[in-house]
């Protein structure tokens, strides 16, 4: 393959990388909670062209994601059960393999009498405990700093954590994120982080933006497309006028 068609093929298969990516983002638009995801564009240089123009063989490619972790706008929904965080960090809850950690506070009161996600994974306190509550019992009362109440009487602090550097988490199902190193980055108490009660938090990933990157994306993506379809037809006729020349 020519280095232009080369550059042109890598290019397209980076575009189709990003409308992937896109497509996720405009599937959460709705999802409470929810961090939308970004990517790195990086080059490497292709060594067929070694002695050519360098910008003919400098390639784009999707080097790797990253998530946005900027606040959603906070909505008002008036169940004592839905809470959403102000600043920068997140509910801790225990997932089947461990903790796992969300901006989705969109809680409900199990059969058991626990706080518990929409997946029934429980809300945790801190110390690591599950909040137990009182069912059918009078509402929560959850304060900004996390301390939680019922009938007046106090049943524990929700865990707010942060971590040194978010973009180390790793995304599970869902909205939920994995510490993929517990003991070299653990967990800290949030600062500067409040909980607001009869209100979410909406997904980061704005459908205007979304569907504006989306419209710029495949017009790229057809560019590239002609493009690599011009250089096909470039090289064949170049292998057809070599054949008619040595016949």
């Amino acid at each position: 393959m020519d280095p232009l068609t080369a550059a042109a093929a890598s290019g397209l298969q980076a575009r189709m990388d990003s409308l992937d990516l896109l497509a996720n983002n405009l599937a959460n638009t709705s999802t409470s909670g929810f961090k939308a995801d970004r990517e790195f564009y990086s080059s490497y240089f292709s060594p067929e062209v070694t002695g050519l123009d360098p910008t003919v063989g400098d390639s784009p490619v999707v080097e790797k994601r990253w998530t946005d972790f900027a606040q959603g706008p906070l909505l008002s929904t008036g169940n004592p059960t839905d809470l959403a965080l102000s600043g920068s960090g997140f509910f801790a809850v225990d997932g089947p393999k461990g903790p796992l950690y969300t901006r989705n506070g969109s809680f409900q009161i199990s059969s058991q009498g626990r706080l518990v996600s929409s997946e029934g994974y429980p809300v945790r306190l801190i110390g690591g405990q599950p909040l137990q509550v009182q069912p059918g019992g009078a509402p929560l009362q959850v304060s900004a700093d996390g301390q939680v109440a019922q009938n007046g009487v106090p049943l524990g602090q929700l865990q707010l954590v942060n971590f040194k550097t978010p973009s180390q988490l790793v995304k599970a199902v869902g909205t939920y994120f994995e510490n993929p190193d517990p003991q070299g980055m653990p967990p800290a108490p949030a600062a500067n982080l409040e909980v607001a009660q009869g209100k979410i938090e909406s997904s980061n990933a704005q459908p205007a933006e979304s569907a504006a990157r989306l419209v710029m994306l495949l017009r790229h993506s057809e560019m590239l497309e002609h493009a690599v379809k011009i250089g096909a037809d470039m090289n064949r006729q170049a292998v057809e006028e070599v054949a008619r020349i040595g016949s």
